[in-house]
């Protein structure tokens, strides 16, 4: 017994010991002379790096990263859009973003999956908090979540958003065509177009969105993709379908070709809606469908779309309450993290990284 219990601690010893060893930053609290241990979100003073934490406690941000909102010096700002006034179903996502941070605890302790990166000694990131709005004034939401974007993307830091309804992407595009110039090409994993028509560009509805945004030039459908679709519409609007069954049938390969071919080096935002994931792999949204994609055929995809020329991203329709085991949750955080891999690869190994204030 005492033979099993020493092989079964010694690898976590091990493992312990090289992460200790291998940080390199120096997480210190100003006077203390000794490493931080729990809270870093608010007790770091450095944007690289990492903190030891119990995985179980402490304050939460995104992946433990500081909790600021100081730009200075920041790659990448992740934030919260608690958004669900645009549901048409089950509501819920306005939990989103503080259920994606609680199960992002666990890529803190450990390198990238399978590549062994530490992507924060290359990446500064933060989690810069919610957007705030009134939910009792549903009309001045939208602009709320636009200005809140602006106030980021204006100081040339990368934008990653948490959700949140779906809607909550049509003034975040805004927000991005703003700064990046109009129209961007969208690839997006959804269960849903999100292009049926709606003649009242005002109303708060997840199913429209992007209507909206072909129609007034935010996104150009000639260079843009939807994956996993199996919902039905009269008109997709000139936007590519890879639905999930087209998926199903073919390789990872296959699908990541037709993404890059569709998109080019053209500036592009990535959406995901976790409904484009089966009920089995994420309950905890909105408007579940099944017959959607497997949480592993969605990270290989991911893994592999390296060269698209990002702007922003968002992942959106997390809904706590629905959720089981917060497999939902994980599963987000767990594309958010791949999502920053993404980025610590442009800014390291491509070179082709443009954001980062100063």
């Amino acid at each position: 017994m005492l033979k099993t219990i020493t092989h079964r601690f010694l690898p976590f010893t091990y493992r312990l010991s090289h992460r200790l060893n291998s940080t390199k930053s120096t997480c210190v609290i100003p006077g203390d002379g000794s490493e931080l241990r729990g809270d870093g979100a608010i007790r770091r003073s450095e944007l690289y790096g990492s903190t030891i934490e119990q995985s179980y406690a402490g304050v939460l941000s995104f992946l433990r990263r500081n909790y600021t909102r100081n730009l200075k010096g920041v790659d990448v700002a992740v934030t919260g859009i608690p958004l669900d006034l645009a549901t048409t179903y089950r509501p819920g996502t306005r939990f989103g973003p503080k259920g994606i941070r609680e199960a992002s605890v666990q890529f803190a302790e450990l390198k990238s999956y399978p590549d062994g990166l530490e992507i924060f000694e290359d990446l500064a990131v933060i989690d810069y908090g919610d957007c705030w709005f009134d939910q009792g004034q549903p009309k001045t939401v939208p602009l709320a979540i636009q200005n809140h974007a602006k106030k980021i993307i204006d100081r040339n830091v990368f934008l990653l958003s948490l959700g949140g309804d779906h809607y909550m992407t049509y003034p975040l595009l805004k927000a991005h065509v703003a700064r990046h110039g109009k129209p961007l090409s969208l690839i997006q994993f959804d269960a849903h177009c999100d292009t049926w028509p709606d003649q009242h560009s005002d109303s708060l509805n997840h199913g429209s969105m992007f209507y909206y945004a072909v129609n007034e030039g935010l996104i150009d459908p000639k260079t843009s993709i939807q994956i996993g679709i199996r919902t039905y519409n009269d008109d997709f609007m000139g936007v590519k379908i890879l639905d999930a069954n087209w998926v199903h049938r073919h390789t990872i390969e296959d699908v990541v070709a037709e993404i890059q071919n569709r998109v080019g080096d053209t500036p592009t935002y990535l959406t995901f809606d976790i409904d484009c994931l089966d009920p089995a792999f994420a309950p905890g949204t909105g408007t579940p469908v099944c017959g959607g994609l497997t949480t592993a055929q969605a990270l290989a995809i991911i893994r592999q779309l390296r060269s698209i020329n990002y702007v922003g991203m968002d992942i959106v329709e997390v809904s706590p309450p629905y959720d089981h085991a917060n497999i939902t949750s994980l599963a987000a955080a767990t594309l958010g993290y791949e999502f920053l891999i993404l980025l610590r690869n442009k800014k390291m190994i491509d070179k082709s990284f443009q954001f980062g204030s100063q």
